[in-house]
């Protein structure tokens, strides 16, 4: 009578990278799809505002006549949103309409920080869509968008009146997003309601 050879098993250290691989997917997939992707959380949210000096736009004016550059001290006393924007940016043209609206609120000093761009294209980015913000400050190099720990564009901060970063929102702002979570925080941090 022969006898049957054992059947072989696989050793469990196997089979031990293949539940690994499928448990880190399912972690990516469930941090991928869930969630709100325009909220990147930013370590820099509950602390001071890094200190910024940038230049104006040179040659933009509005109806007041020059348009300021952007000082750490600008952005205190009042709640600020400030804008990362640039005239090469596709979603930055996207979301400009609602940033005309959002200037016409006087609870918020809104500014732009124009990054990395040719100023006669920020310029004229600014004359054919118009001109939401109070002060434009230019990063040509990128430099202070780097301490602001910008992605790329748009980005928009909101920060309050003590000038620490309240939230940091990553893509074109939508009329949701502006609806339902930037305006509440602004009525928040400002203590007035939308008029």
């Amino acid at each position: 009578m022969a006898t049957e050879a054992p059947r072989r098993r696989r050793p469990l250290f196997v089979a031990l990278p293949v539940v690994a691989f499928l448990a880190l997917a399912g972690l990516f997939a469930v941090g991928l799809y869930s969630g709100d992707p325009s909220r990147i959380p930013s370590a820099l949210t509950g602390r001071p505002a890094p200190a910024i000096s940038l230049e104006p736009l040179p040659g933009l004016t509005g109806a007041n006549g020059p348009v300021p550059g952007i000082t750490t001290d600008a952005l205190k006393g009042k709640v600020a949103v400030l804008n990362v924007w640039a005239s090469w940016c596709a979603p930055c043209r996207e979301e400009h309409p609602l940033l005309m609206q959002l200037s016409r609120d006087p609870r918020i000093l809104l500014v732009g920080l124009n990054y990395k761009d040719q100023p006669e294209n920020a310029r004229r980015f600014l004359g054919t869509f118009g001109l939401p913000y109070a002060a434009v400050g230019v990063d040509p190099a990128g430099r202070s968008a780097i301490d602001w720990g910008v992605y790329g564009v748009p980005e928009t901060f909101v920060l309050a009146q003590d000038g620490t970063i309240a939230e940091k929102f990553v893509g074109p702002l939508s009329e949701a997003t502006i609806r339902d979570k930037l305006l509440p925080l602004i009525t928040r941090l400002s203590g007035k309601p939308t008029s």
